[in-house]
């Protein structure tokens, strides 16, 4: 497996690891305010392990934000990484290169809108 190709694949689960910052913290806050709150408590009850992850949402930012950081290192290493000299595979490393930095940039926001609904707004 060539590195940008593990790139792509340590940013999906880069990705997956702030989406869970975004169930643990978002998702409850936003069903709350806009009046769902009986739909908070049907999603709670079909998956509970949201309960878990609000409860240990400081270990989920940890290891989302450790992987956050992992994956940025492991792509800013590959940025001069030499594509391939022929044609289509050198197109391929270059679509691998940009999807894996939007998958990552994509992966910091959602990161960056959880930490804000489970540490900033709360003391507001």
């Amino acid at each position: 497996m060539d590195a940008h190709t593990r790139n792509v694949g340590v940013a999906v689960g880069t990705l997956f690891a702030s989406g869970a910052t975004l169930l643990c913290c978002v998702l409850p806050a936003i069903l709350v305010s806009i009046g769902a709150g009986a739909a908070l408590v049907t999603l709670v009850t079909a998956i509970p392990q949201l309960v878990w992850l609000s409860e240990n949402k400081q270990w989920v930012f940890f290891i989302a934000g450790g992987l956050l950081l992992l994956s940025g290192a492991m792509i800013w290493r590959a940025r001069s990484l030499p594509c391939p000299a022929d044609a289509a595979l050198a197109r391929s490393c270059s679509r691998l290169r940009r999807m894996g930095l939007g998958i990552y940039g994509l992966a910091v926001v959602a990161y960056c809108v959880g930490a804000t609904f489970a540490f900033v707004l709360p003391g507001i």
